[in-house]
């Protein structure tokens, strides 16, 4: 980026209508911190599919007032477009430091433009937003987060009428309207504040209700209510509804972990409050141990992701992964549903490209229908409204510690998870059975699927071009063989185009645009590469199989597994 460039955007804003603590901290970057204030400076924002997320701070390519408030006018331009002058919006956030002050700046904004907004009173979980938008009839929503992210960060994710992120067109043509808002000028920034309505108690009792009814086993809860559960909201939002959700259930034995109980945007206990981390859940894991718990849950500070800790057949603690989480829960949803007589005959369940494809191959032995979709719940939101009167939506996940369950929200809950997964491992104990025995149990009948992620960081200005120069060179230049085995398919999805390496025939996607490459092997491993929509990453994701021969090899299947991927990531230079 030219720095005459940098130099005028950083002018306009100490010379324009900014507030003085935003110009104090431009001068003070000025002479403390230069090359901060260029990264700062150096582009603006962008409004992504999915919102905004980025490091809070002063300037264009920041999450500050300015930025959130020019956002929030181009959608309130676009809602108004859709949907005349009778719009609704509700509005949440979570713990994040500045997500309160973002939310009251998205609030004013729409009333401001004449929209009513349903503003939650304090923090709460991403999902209890999406169910809001729902269950008030509005026309859109924005929660103000950044999920999983480091502390510095915080972030803006917009909904549609149905409780869904934004899917097309709406998400390209939100994305043209905020484009279209050039100055702060053009933000209306404040009037009709009695547009405002506070939102709390009512909401949640009604999301309560709504979990408590996705309960396919009630007599089993009762039956073993002192299940000890360990919980820890990692200083978020959960801690505001996964007790409570839990204490629906009727379980009676949790202890939530008095370290991680207090929200707090600066994440005192952990460097990043992601439950996908091991060092995240250790103070959660020493908890389950002094307890000899039943299970351990977290939950990342928005509340919508979910890890998991169990105990394995050696009596070890360990944390299961995404696709270990999500196998379990759609085959407990299919199974038990099927046992209680309560499956209907058009069930689906919906995945994503990047998830375990066990999840299949439970489907279709109990004759469910499943779809793949692409990464995001604003996609499996998208499948459910093309099946919606024909087929009956039971549960939806990907890889990412991501579920959805029954057809009362639209994006990802951790908290109806959380009470799913005590559920379930209420369940097998009633048979005096454990989790990680279920586990075992289903690789011994539908084969033995490991999965593994890297994910690959490039920061800074060159980051964005590092990212696209090894998706074209793996477009350009695909394996033909990992670790012996022959690449035989290259998927995609950018190009909607699928290609059988040994033959040249190649075949239409029948999914949207997305920047997506998967290779699968001869031998069913198939490995995917995806830059992350919302961070400076590159995800790859690898899937290998095998067969169980008997529970006892598992530990010995699962090191072969392992190194396995271990060579694939090698001969990839990934590491």
């Amino acid at each position: 980026m030219d720095q005459a460039i940098i130099q005028q955007r950083i002018d306009k804003w100490l010379n324009g209508p900014f507030d003085e603590e935003t110009k104090s901290g431009i001068r003070r970057l000025q002479q403390e911190k230069p090359d901060e204030l260029a990264d700062a400076f150096y582009k603006t924002l962008e409004f992504g599919t999915g919102g905004l997320r980025g490091v809070m701070g002063v300037g264009t390519n920041r999450m500050n007032k300015y930025t959130v408030g020019m956002a929030t006018q181009g959608y309130a331009n676009y809602l108004k477009q859709c949907f005349g002058d009778d719009v609704k919006v509700a509005i949440a956030h979570d713990s994040r430091n500045n997500s309160r002050h973002f939310a009251e700046t998205t609030a004013h904004v729409f009333a401001a433009n004449g929209i009513k907004v349903f503003l939650f009173e304090d923090l709460r979980p991403t999902p209890e937003l999406s169910f809001a938008i729902r269950h008030l009839g509005c026309q859109g929503g924005v929660v103000c987060t950044a999920s999983h992210n480091p502390k510095e960060y915080n972030g803006y994710k917009a909904y549609w009428n149905d409780g869904s992120q934004l899917v097309p067109p709406h998400d390209k043509n939100v994305i043209a309207e905020v484009d279209k808002i050039a100055s702060v000028d053009e933000v209306k920034w404040s009037g009709n504040d009695h547009l405002i309505q506070l939102i709390g108690k009512e909401l949640d009792e009604a999301y309560l209700d709504m979990v408590k009814g996705l309960s396919v086993y009630p007599e089993v809860c009762a039956a073993q209510h002192d299940l000890k559960i360990v919980y820890t909201p990692i200083h978020g939002t959960g801690i505001m509804m996964v007790p409570a959700a839990l204490k629906k259930y009727g379980f009676t034995n949790v202890h939530v972990v008095e370290e991680q109980s207090k929200p707090d945007g600066n994440f005192p206990t952990v460097i990043y409050p992601n439950p996908e981390e091991t060092e995240t859940m250790s103070i959660g894991l020493a908890k389950a141990k002094e307890l000899d718990a039943d299970i351990l849950l977290g939950t990342d500070p928005d509340a919508d992701r979910v890890g998991i800790g169990i105990k394995n057949d050696k009596g070890e603690w360990i944390l299961m992964n995404g696709n270990q989480t999500a196998l379990l829960a759609f085959n407990y949803m299919i199974e038990a549903r099927r046992v209680k007589g309560i499956a209907k005959p058009n069930d689906m369940v919906i995945k994503t490209i990047v998830t375990t494809d066990m999840i299949d191959e439970i489907a279709k032995a109990n004759g469910v229908s499943c779809y793949n979709v692409l990464t995001g719940f604003k996609w499996i939101s998208s499948m459910i409204r093309e099946k919606e009167g024909r087929e009956n939506y039971v549960i939806g996940g990907e890889e990412s510690f991501g579920l959805m369950i029954g057809n009362d929200i639209r994006d990802k809950d951790a908290v109806s998870a959380v009470t799913i997964l005590c559920e379930m491992a209420a369940y097998e104990k009633n048979k005096g059975r454990s989790l990680f025995q279920k586990l075992v149990d289903l690789y011994m009948q539908y084969g033995f699927y490991k999965e593994s992620l890297v994910s690959i960081t490039k920061k800074g200005m060159n980051g964005a071009a590092e990212i696209a120069e090894m998706m074209e060179m793996f477009r350009r230049q695909p394996p033909a063989s990992l670790d012996g085995v022959a690449v035989k398919e290259l998927l995609d999805y950018e190009k909607q185009v699928g290609k059988n390496l040994e033959t040249g025939e190649s075949w239409k996607i029948d999914l949207p645009k997305s920047n997506v490459l998967q290779f699968l092997l001869d031998d069913g491993s198939r490995i995917s590469a995806r830059p992350s929509g919302t961070e400076p990453k590159i995800k790859f994701y690898f899937s290998v199989q095998t067969k169980l021969s008997s529970p006892s090899a598992f530990h010995q299947t699962e090191k072969e597994l392992d190194e396995r991927i271990a060579r694939i990531i090698k001969e990839m230079k990934l590491q």
